[in-house]
């Protein structure tokens, strides 16, 4: 019963350290750069809960939960708002229904 419960910990603290992974944005120039806030109204738009937005690595790192409900901490280009991946990391398959 212990081997599940320790799996499941250690799973959750390899997936919070794995979001700061290698990952950057291009560089986009100050003037090319939409602000923080027009992403997070952008994104609270589509469900999600925004808790933060910083700047990482030239990119826009979001803290919150995404339009599912999950525990989010996502990467956005600061030009484009297209989602930014860390190095090995998978975008996540379509909801189904």
């Amino acid at each position: 019963m212990k081997h599940p419960i320790a799996a499941l910990a250690l799973s959750c603290i390899a997936s919070t350290a794995f979001a700061h992974g290698n990952v950057s944005c291009p560089a986009v120039p100050k003037e090319e750069k939409k602000p923080q806030m027009e992403l997070q109204r952008k994104l609270e738009a589509e469900g999600w809960k925004v808790r933060q937005v910083k700047n990482f690595n030239g990119c826009y790192e979001v803290y919150g939960f995404d339009a599912q409900g999950r525990k989010a901490e996502v990467f956005f280009n600061p030009k484009t708002f297209e989602r930014v991946y860390a190095e090995g990391e998978q975008p996540a398959a379509p909801a189904t229904k």
